[in-house]
């Protein structure tokens, strides 16, 4: 996919915001759906605290949930990925190298599954860039919430300066709200990565970013 037809919004679900729900699983494919009805084609499935029994069973469920032409990503894991039946992995850093995730997904039944991955930095950026990956993620670009401890903010000059290295789809995220998006892809980005500002309202915040990301 080329940066022009990726997705601009990219909203992540993040399963710390579900768990004092009495049906998280439940609340987490209704979170989604309203995501889906709203308009959102790509959605990324985090949980960084959740055992991966319970992982790959909400993973399945959402699965039920989304179905093309909308999109299916697995944050970390792309062994949950494969067995959950996801369209793709997000991997970190500290992860299993894209690398690996691409032999690994060559060797399975879904050799064209997606690889994202995170950078933080133009010196990560830049050893990314020829990396079997689908799209790269910059930041934080703002103070964010939704980690504990967060890299260094870049800002919006990080996200020109990244723009000048990749030709590959470039997705911002770190504190990215429907206030300061349209700078982010002013900036250069193709797309913005959300969790905090849709939490509230998935459906009416999915609305209104895709109407001022146009």
């Amino acid at each position: 996919m080329s940066p022009q037809q990726f997705p601009r919004f990219y909203p992540i679900i993040d399963a710390m915001h579900f768990s004092a729900a009495p049906d998280p699983a439940g609340a987490i494919v209704q979170f989604a759906r309203e995501l889906l009805q709203a308009g959102a084609s790509l959605i990324q499935y985090r949980d960084k605290a959740g055992h991966a029994r319970a992982m790959l069973s909400r993973g399945r469920e959402l699965r039920r949930a989304v179905r093309n032409p909308a999109r299916l990503i697995m944050n970390d894991r792309a062994d949950l990925c494969l067995a959950a039946g996801f369209d793709g992995v997000h991997l970190g850093q500290d992860d299993l190298s894209p690398a690996a995730a691409h032999r690994i997904f060559q060797q399975s039944a879904q050799p064209d599954l997606w690889i994202g991955f995170s950078t933080h930095n133009l010196d990560q950026l830049r050893e990314a860039e020829p990396m079997p990956v689908h799209y790269i993620a910059v930041g934080p670009v703002f103070a964010t919430t939704s980690k504990a401890n967060p890299d260094p903010v870049i800002g919006l000059e990080g996200v020109r300066q990244a723009r000048r290295i990749t030709s590959k789809p470039l997705v911002a995220i770190g504190g990215i709200t429907r206030q300061n998006c349209k700078s982010v892809l002013d900036a250069g980005a193709d797309a913005v990565a959300v969790l905090s500002d849709v939490v509230e309202s998935p459906r009416k915040s999915t609305e209104e970013f895709l109407r001022i990301l146009g």
